[in-house]
């Protein structure tokens, strides 16, 4: 089956760690890959940025990255490309009637889903639609300093009644799409997955203190990933060691805003010798540094599914994180890890110590979270059942219905 995926801000190809580089990049690239191994012919339409990119780049045997040019050939924010999503559409139309014609369309975030569903409907081509974030929730937690697109919710509305199907990650995102008004009918719950291959409790693990616990926690340098909160939290964790996960690589930390304010942050509670920034890491080391720690700390005030978590079951590392989104379906309380509600630092201190000083309790969840992550979250497994969606809706050879 020849896919089309769109991916409008978030390449496969990006450097992770970025302000709009993250798990949806990770994820569109995991999933191509799992696509194209299951036989599939995989294309990945996302916007040009950089001048010097070639309109199209192999990935690896039945996956290509296309760049398409909507816009400036410069980096845009993510929240500002909703003027450039007519004239990717417009090209999506002509590539798909000129040459390679897609089997179905999958487009990941709203945006994207603009730009597929209305390429798809002129070409006749069915639209699957993974939301990766909805502007409502992006809306309560972040309230003034939401800078989404104005209209943002009503296009999501839309795009949930108008494609073939929505793919939806946790069963939080199915209670969130009801209350918009999203048709129950039109959704099938099919979760990220993460790479068994690269992450596995075996193999070299960084450095470390061998009688300090180490917690580590990962994600992009943006507020609502909660690290202000881990930071807070390490106050009552004496003893252990926090290594903090992402942004720009190490060199670039002291000109980050949100680097320079967690470092503030840390030294105002005396926590330098104990909390450390390590910056970007290249994903391919990320293993690495998950099989070094005890606990993984995981404390968005939301998120929408959260790859972090899954890759450290999968080196059999437990998980302590806060209960939003998808953390809900791939943390089990008590089984393989903790849950604490966000934003509250001293409920997050309390339940790190107590794993910390329970040693038979975390090899337990360790083991736990590894067969979790290896029997319910395997890329090949999410591929098949894409698959499965792809095919059904692809039976029906008529454009999606009008509604975006």
């Amino acid at each position: 089956m020849r896919i089309a995926m769109i991916s409008e801000h978030a390449s496969p190809l990006a450097v992770l760690g970025g302000q709009d580089a993250g798990g949806q990049n990770t994820h569109v690239a995991e999933l191509a890959t799992a696509l194209a191994e299951a036989g599939h012919d995989v294309r990945v339409y996302t916007r040009r940025d950089d001048p010097t990119l070639a309109p199209a780049v192999p990935v690896r045997p039945g996956v290509t990255v296309a760049h398409v040019p909507a816009g400036p050939a410069v980096p845009v924010a993510k929240d500002e490309l909703l003027p450039h999503m007519a004239e990717f559409s417009r090209w999506l139309t002509r590539e798909w009637g000129e040459g390679w014609r897609p089997d179905v369309v999958h487009a990941h975030f709203w945006m994207s889903g603009l730009a597929g569903i209305t390429a798809g409907r002129r070409r006749g081509v069915p639209v699957v639609l993974t939301y990766h974030a909805l502007g409502t929730v992006k809306r309560r937690h972040q309230g003034a300093q939401d800078t989404s697109p104005r209209g943002r919710i009503d296009y999501e509305r839309a795009l949930g009644r108008a494609v073939d199907r929505v793919i939806v990650q946790s069963r939080d995102e199915v209670r969130e799409l009801a209350l918009l008004g999203v048709p129950r009918s039109q959704l099938t719950v099919i979760p990220s997955g993460v790479n068994l291959a690269a992450f596995a409790p075996t193999g070299a693990a960084a450095p470390r203190e061998p009688d300090r616990p180490r917690l580590l926690t990962v994600g992009r340098l943006v507020e609502r990933k909660g690290f202000g909160e881990v930071v807070e939290a390490m106050r009552l964790v004496p003893d252990a060691e926090c290594l903090i996960i992402g942004g720009p690589p190490a060199e670039g930390l002291a000109a980050d805003p949100q680097a320079r304010r967690l470092t503030e942050l840390i030294h105002r509670h005396g926590l330098a010798d104990r909390v450390r920034l390590i910056g970007a890491v290249p994903r391919e080391r990320m293993p690495y540094w998950y099989r070094s720690a005890d606990l993984l700390v995981a404390a968005p005030w939301y998120e929408p599914f959260g790859l972090t978590p899954l890759e450290a079951m999968a080196c059999g590392v437990p998980v302590v994180g806060t209960a939003v989104g998808g953390l809900t379906d791939t943390v089990v309380p008590g089984l393989t890890g903790d849950l604490v509600p966000p934003r509250d630092p001293a409920a997050l201190g309390r339940a790190v110590a107590g794993l910390l000083a329970d040693p038979v309790r975390r090899y337990a969840y360790a083991t736990a979270a590894l067969d979790r992550a290896r029997t319910r979250y395997s890329w090949q497994r999410a591929a098949d059942q894409l698959g499965e969606v792809y095919a059904a809706v692809g039976r029906v050879r008529e454009p999606s219905r009008v509604g975006a």
